[in-house]
């Protein structure tokens, strides 16, 4: 009797207590030569010196500008910049989905048995996830910059830049999705003959329609904040206004601008949970 009740006094033993602590020793060990490398101080912040820098910087966005002519400017920008991010997504959501549906196992037909085709099938899948790494491999700016030379300065330059990178993302996103929900009902209409876009609508979308949805929408929220960096090399929008108020150091209309980027993302982040509960 004694021994029960000394045995339950006794606390439970986590028995992964010894791997979790080596595992964060061992990231610590890895994290810290890269700290160093990176020059990560950041207690040189809150020097003396640094602190007056920092509050005369802060001081000059307040107050933020709320002229009739640069609001006007603003709101011409602001919708500027959500058309290049809505189209760059509509495009890359065309690209994306063939691709997404190619590389999907859960839909490939050649799996089901044995047959000639299994290794196409498989050849088929591995030129989708290469294409999909190519697109996403070369960041948006980048391509922004080759298409502003190409086409000159102005929103199609953004809008094809986001539709090639951002279509790398989703295609791979969508398929590694569609491959993590419950692919049986997926399966069980291939084997019963259905075809592809059956097996996706009826079998697969039904479990992961939410999951996509809010990704789509999270990507679209990443395209408003790509669209407004590209405005610094030409592409128009947020972007080239929040660089033409820094040059003029004016921290007012950059206060604004900034205001502005956090209430696109409020409107973001509200459009998912509504396209949530109407897919739920």
């Amino acid at each position: 009797m004694s021994t029960v009740l000394a045995s339950a006094a006794v606390p439970p033993r986590d028995p992964q207590a010894r791997r979790r602590a080596g595992t964060l020793l061992l990231a610590l060990a890895l994290l810290w030569p890269l700290l160093v490398l990176s020059e990560f101080k950041p207690w040189t912040l809150f020097e003396p010196g640094n602190l007056q820098v920092i509050g005369g910087f802060l001081s000059g966005f307040l107050p933020p500008a709320h002229s009739p002519e640069f609001l006007g400017q603003l709101l011409t920008a602001t919708l500027e910049t959500l058309a290049m991010a809505t189209a760059g997504i509509a495009l890359a959501f065309l690209l994306a989905v063939p691709l997404a549906l190619l590389m999907t196992r859960a839909l490939s037909v050649s799996r089901i048995g044995p047959g000639p085709g299994r290794w196409r099938g498989e050849a088929v899948r591995q030129l989708a996830r290469s294409m999909l790494a190519l697109l996403r491999a070369i960041p948006e700016v980048v391509w922004a910059l080759l298409f502003v030379r190409a086409l000159g300065l102005g929103p199609a330059a953004a809008v094809l830049a986001l539709a090639i990178s951002y279509g790398g993302m989703l295609g791979k996103v969508y398929a590694e999705i569609l491959e993590s929900t419950d692919t049986r009902p997926g399966r069980a209409l291939l084997e019963a003959g259905s075809g592809r876009i059956a097996a996706l609508l009826y079998g697969l979308l039904p479990g992961a329609g939410q999951e996509l949805t809010s990704y789509t929408v999270y990507r679209w929220e990443c395209a408003v904040r790509a669209s407004v960096v590209m405005g610094f090399v030409g592409a128009g929008g947020l972007g080239q206004l929040m660089d033409q108020s820094t040059k003029m150091l004016n921290g007012g209309e950059a206060s604004t601008i900034l205001l502005t980027f956090l209430l696109l993302v409020f409107l973001a982040d509200l459009l998912s949970v509504g396209l949530r509960k109407v897919l739920a």
